[in-house]
């Protein structure tokens, strides 16, 4: 097999090589057997009948089709026509295909179609039964298409736009012929009868194919049947869910193990100090013990197990694993709360222009938190200063991290709140003197005037207000002065 594959691949790069000189080539798969189906005629003669459907070489995938005439269920056999040696058996397969029934009670003309798949496995995919039924059609277009043709002769207006049916033909037709005898003075016939489309006549019977799907059932010799399946089916099941519960075994005793190297050896190394002396001979005299008993009785156990002396090591490692990791990130979360304190402390402190606007009494609150802040910060530490490593610590990281973020939520808003909008500046009012009075001989002298010599205004406004000359303002003559 592999080395028909290598040779097949060869031959195809040849021909791609080879396509510059050589007409496009197209590759065909063949099938190395030569199958046929084998049949009875029928119930009552035991001859079978054969026929070659796929010969030696036929390409593949390929479908071929076989009709049959049966009255009732029939067996087909598919069988292997080179199957000379005595220990193959040459039939493959056997298909029944059935029940069904013919409307007409003779027998029925079915249809096999025959499937070579492209893995060379050869099976009847379905089975249709075909009959035929005697249908009454109406009159076909084509005879009505000869009455229009017949009509457009006799009418006198071709263009008529209501000559689309028979029926709308005949009226119109009748109309005119009515609408003629009123001219010339006859009397009309009422006698004439008018041809509709109600009489239609039927045309001989028409064949229709009915096509119904026949069931097909398989029996594959060799072959296991549908329960042994199903058996072997749940057991492979069962077999690979035992190969993840050992791997996943195998992961938990490769976890303990790693532990017991893992923690013995920074127990000497950077778990020194954050472990008593009689805590640290007792862990390592556990991990021993636990070291030699995966080698001994704990070879060969259980998932369960091992997680079981898994979680017991940790219980005791886990406590000096975070006396450790919270002495590493301690100093970085007391610098963060300090640079928080600092900064709105001096920002509340600053007199920049930017935070003018913000009452003293504001800012006198976040002084007051910053000191807080700082106040629970001194004590904290003043505290965890004073306690060995190994012991567990009163300033945690956590707390460190929740103080920064309150003190933040605080004073944040506060420090950041927007200036207010500037008011829009109103021009001041301008102040009107007030006339003088003026004299009876003033008041008639500058009436003279404005009645004899228009001001610049009043002549760009005469044109519109022609005939209310006599209405002018008391204002007139102060202008005009």
């Amino acid at each position: 097999m592999y080395s028909e594959s290598i040779s097949y691949g060869i031959c195809t790069i040849c021909i791609y090589y080879c396509l510059s000189i050589l007409r496009l080539l197209q590759v065909n798969d063949g099938f190395p057997f030569s199958i046929a189906l084998s049949w009875k005629p029928d119930a009552q003669n035991n001859d079978t009948q054969q026929t070659v459907v796929f010969p030696k070489g036929n390409v593949i995938p390929s479908s071929k089709a076989l009709t049959f005439y049966r009255a009732s269920t029939f067996a087909v056999d598919v069988v292997n026509v080179d199957a000379n040696d005595a220990q193959v058996e040459p039939k493959i397969s056997t298909y029944t295909v059935g029940p069904f029934q013919s409307s007409n009670g003779e027998k029925a003309k079915v249809k096999v179609k025959v499937r070579l798949n492209i893995h060379g496995i050869i099976s009847i995919e379905s089975a249709t039964m075909l009959e035929e039924e005697e249908v009454e059609v109406p009159v076909s277009a084509t005879n009505e298409a000869q009455k229009e043709a017949t009509k457009m002769d006799t009418d006198d207006t071709p263009n008529d736009p209501a000559s689309g049916t028979d029926v709308n033909m005949q009226e119109s037709k009748g109309a005119t012929d009515t609408a003629e005898g009123a001219e010339n003075g006859a009397p009309t016939s009422e006698e004439k009868s008018v041809p509709m489309d109600t009489d239609v006549k039927a045309e001989p019977s028409k064949k229709k194919v009915k096509k119904t799907n026949v069931p097909v059932s398989e029996l594959v010799y060799g072959a296991l049947g549908a329960a042994d399946l199903n058996k072997a089916v749940e057991k492979e099941y069962e077999m690979a869910l035992q190969d993840r519960v050992m791997e996943e075994t195998k992961e938990k005793k490769n976890a303990v193990e790693a532990y017991v190297y893992d923690m013995r050896n920074k127990l000497y190394d950077k778990y020194n100090d954050f472990v008593t002396p009689e805590d640290k001979e007792g862990l390592i005299a556990n991990l021993q013990e636990v070291e030699d008993w995966l080698y001994e009785d704990g070879e060969d156990e259980t998932k369960g197990v091992y997680i079981a002396k898994f979680e017991e090591l940790k219980k005791i490692g886990d406590p000096i694993e975070a006396r450790f990791k919270e002495w590493e990130i301690r100093d970085s979360a007391v610098s963060q709360l300090v640079y928080c304190i600092n900064s709105f402390r001096e920002a509340a402190l600053s007199n920049d222009q930017k935070f003018e606007h913000i009452d003293l009494s504001e800012k006198q609150k976040v002084i007051n938190e910053c000191s807080e802040a700082e106040a629970w910060l001194g004590e904290k530490k003043q505290q965890q200063d004073a306690l060995p490593k190994h012991a567990n610590p009163v300033l945690l990281a956590a707390d460190l991290k929740k103080k920064a973020e309150a003190l933040d939520r605080f004073c944040k808003p506060i420090m950041t709140k927007p200036k207010p909008a500037p008011k829009p500046q109103t021009p001041p009012p301008t102040e009107t003197q007030a006339p003088e009075p003026q004299t009876p001989e003033q008041q008639q002298s500058n009436g003279e005037n404005s009645a004899g010599e228009p001001t610049g205004d009043q002549a760009a406004e005469e044109p519109a207000a022609e005939q209310m000359e006599t209405d002018k303002p008391e204002g007139a003559a102060d202008a005009t002065s």
